[in-house]
């Protein structure tokens, strides 16, 4: 028996479940598959930026106050200097914007209760098979479709099959993730920036943070890096992590072209940022939204331009702090600037979240 839909859609990830809500509120009949079952974890920060929850709220997808525990910006420390920056406001309501730090599995589940209660179709533990000679199969049963979308993530066999894996690699690194018992001191997102690496720590409720660490050393691992930082091991001594230690790796990618006759790329399939920016989510978001717009006009040249845009200024940002990563020197004098200028950090902020520019804010 053969399958049939109008896209069908590879890796069910954030990336993926985001574009299918975006493509079936435009009612297009869309079937998404992904070998793996769910709820679908991935080490990371955590953090949800504001920019991400308005991409989330633009699909119809408003997380629930007790999905995570809010936070009001992001604070930088290395051991001498700290400078902390809050969310601007909402000029629509006049509160103070805020980030959200939720559990990955959370957010899976929370994707998938949207995307199940407006119509997509998903099949899990379904891996698709490729072929250049045959139609694609989702659980041995050939699939027609008019669409395909690849957002099966770094590695991507979508990317593969279709001949558009041309990608230049800017920076690979490792991050590690573990969940610690504890009640958050800060309402900051904390950024301890160490010798090998940075520390994020994400609220995540009243009484659980997220502790994650990104490192270009490939022997380093998490307890390292908190053990390297004073304030972290002095708050950490003696807990133990309430959740395994999970690792993955982070890339900055570009991609000559994301789209090729009727595939197209999203996600971190489709190039990457550094996890350092904080912004992987708020792009995959915001990239569904134009893709869904696209396939609706027909168009996915349209998608391809504008593909550009959701990473060049992340990627920009990205090079900047990775070049701070690098250079002891140079982050040590960084940091002693901002914390002397705090309102340095905070337009720098506003351009990160795209509200606004250094030219014309002041």
């Amino acid at each position: 028996m053969k399958q049939s839909c109008d896209v069908l859609i590879v890796g069910g990830g954030p990336a993926g479940l985001a574009a299918a809500i975006a493509l079936r509120r435009r009612g297009a009949d869309v079937l998404l598959a992904d070998s793996q079952r769910p709820p679908i974890d991935k080490a990371c920060g955590e953090g949800l930026m504001p920019d991400a929850l308005f991409e989330l709220a633009q699909l119809g997808v408003v997380p629930r106050p007790n999905d995570g525990a809010p936070f009001i910006g992001i604070r930088f420390a290395d051991g001498h200097s700290t400078v902390s920056a809050t969310f601007d406001r909402d000029s629509s309501n006049g509160t103070s914007k805020t980030g959200l730090g939720v559990r990955r599995l959370t957010l899976h589940n929370l994707l998938m209760e949207y995307a199940r209660n407006v119509g997509v179709r998903m099949l899990w533990g379904a891996p698709v098979v490729l072929s250049v000679s045959a139609p694609p199969t989702v659980q041995s049963k050939p699939c027609a479709y008019r669409w395909i979308i690849g957002a099966d993530g770094h590695a991507s066999r979508v990317r593969s099959w279709a001949a558009l894996d041309d990608r230049r690699l800017r920076h690979r690194r490792f991050g590690f993730r573990a969940h610690y018992r504890i009640r958050p001191w800060s309402e900051y997102v904390e950024v301890h920036w160490a010798a090998a690496g940075q520390a994020y720590i994400t609220p995540l409720s009243q009484e659980e943070i997220c502790v994650a660490v990104v490192t270009s050393s490939r022997e380093v691992r998490l307890q390292d890096i908190i053990d390297s930082v004073p304030l972290l091991r002095a708050k950490l001594s003696g807990l133990q992590c309430i959740t395994s230690e999970r690792g993955a790796i982070t890339t900055t990618t570009r991609l000559r072209r994301v789209t090729r006759g009727n595939i197209a790329l999203l996600g971190d399939a489709s190039g990457s940022v550094d996890a350092i920016t904080g912004e992987g989510l708020a792009i995959s978001f915001r990239q569904a939204r134009l893709l869904a717009d696209a396939i609706g006009s027909n168009n996915l040249d349209s998608y391809a331009s504008k593909h550009v845009t959701t990473l060049r200024l992340p990627q920009a940002m990205a090079s900047a702090m990775l070049l701070m990563d690098r250079r002891p020197g140079l982050r040590s004098h960084a940091l002693r600037a901002l914390s002397a200028y705090p309102k340095l950090f905070q337009k720098m902020l506003r351009v990160h979240l795209h509200d606004g520019s250094l030219r014309n804010r002041r």
